[in-house]
């Protein structure tokens, strides 16, 4: 199969907006170029034009996703699927419709099955729903700290799981290819106007606005260095349902900052946000798997702070793209803002070696380069015992 045209089928729930689904579409349009055949499954979604644009297939299952019976018909279905579209890699994302998947393959003759392929995105529920996700003749986890965390909390064998980072795209990401026209629409979108003095440090937390990502040590720690010259803009959608971004509101009208610290929505230009930012903040109290925005800023050499722990252990090198501190600690978050404000000579550091790092390390050419050589030498090691797992 090493020489062959592949034909691979990836499935989740839907390809709307996110992280997996942004991975999805990106190999999907890797496959295609390199002469693959590339399916994806899932129900429609916002990304499914791209998807078809960039040479890959869309096979609409509206319910694949849908915690009901309703997702049990597929089941036939993709067994039937499998067999007639010669699947050669069948590449599960997410839990659900990775049960749906993983039973139609269990079902089939085992010298009929495509290799299956899984891949651990994020931090998922420990229980026997989540352990489908280890089903996989390989399992992909995003990252170390995700590697350790399959081999301890399901005991998977270290030499089933291939860690290949995420990948960002660092054309996107690349300060020099953004113009003064998208940099003025974020300023207006964020209420920003230029200083009749110097111009204050603008400290980007780029994240959805919940508990889990630590707005509100991010406001103390602000309030720590009320006496620098900053301001600071918390971009990021919110739950409608929830009042947690009013409490926030209301504590930063309670500090006294609130013609400081802005709540201005999500950013729909992402590249052009960190461009104008000075530093870039991910502040999550829970460990992330991965940590995209952390790479994102670094491709575009912006400075990153970012609690300790998760993903951003590798992804940020510690006084040399960034900063880490203690997660839940806002003294210490304060004094990394002090240090790369005061420090020119530190800032500088910090601003010039994230691009050349990601591009070694966290680049989608890089991801699916290694997703590809990983399909190849697990066809190569598995041939005559496709049913492994």
């Amino acid at each position: 199969m090493g020489f062959k045209k592949l034909t691979i089928a990836q499935i989740l729930p839907e390809m709307d907006s996110g992280g997996v689904e942004m991975v999805t579409l990106d190999f999907g349009s890797f496959l295609a170029q390199k002469g693959h055949r590339s399916i994806v499954i899932s129900k429609e979604g916002a990304l499914v034009p791209k998807l078809v644009e960039n040479g890959s297939e869309h096979v609409s299952c509206p319910h694949i996703g849908e915690k009901s019976p309703r997702c049990l018909k597929y089941i036939p279905w993709l067994r039937r699927f499998i067999l007639e579209e010669k699947v050669d890699v069948l590449h599960l994302r997410s839990r659900l419709p990775a049960w749906v998947a993983y039973l139609a393959w269990k079902s089939l003759p085992v010298n009929r099955r495509p290799l299956l392929i899984t891949t651990f995105h994020g931090f998922y529920s420990i229980n026997a729903y989540s352990a489908v996700m280890t089903k996989g003749q390989k399992v992909i986890a995003i990252s170390n700290v995700i590697a350790d965390h399959i081999k301890r909390e399901y005991h998977t064998p270290e030499d089933r799981i291939q860690i290949i980072y995420e990948g960002i795209d660092e054309a996107q990401f690349d300060s020099q290819g953004i113009d003064n026209k998208r940099l003025d629409a974020v300023k207006k979108n964020w209420g920003i106007v230029k200083s009749d003095t110097s111009d204050p440090f603008v400290i980007l937390l780029p994240a959805r606005i919940t508990r889990l990502k630590g707005h509100d040590i991010f406001i103390e720690s602000l309030c720590l260095i009320r006496s620098l010259n900053w301001i600071a803009v918390c971009a990021g959608s919110h739950d409608v349902n929830s009042s947690y971004l009013d409490s926030l509101k209301k504590l930063v009208i309670d500090k006294g900052l609130d013609d400081r610290i802005l709540f201005p929505g999500n950013c729909e230009d992402m590249p052009a946000a960190i461009k104008l930012s000075s530093i870039v903040v991910s502040s999550s109290s829970e460990p992330e798997s991965f940590g995209r925005v952390a790479v994102e800023a670094q491709s575009m050499n912006t400075p990153v702070i970012s609690t300790a722990h998760g993903g951003a252990m590798e992804t940020i090198s510690h006084n040399k793209t960034g900063i880490l501190v203690t997660p839940g600690s806002a003294d210490e978050m304060a004094l990394a803002f002090k240090k790369i404000m005061e420090n020119k000579e530190l800032y500088t550091v910090l601003s010039s070696d994230g691009r050349d790092r990601v591009k070694r390390l966290f680049t989608k050419q890089v991801m699916c380069e290694k997703t590809l050589a990983l399909y190849l030498n697990v066809s190569k090691s598995t041939m005559g015992n496709p049913g492994a797992v």
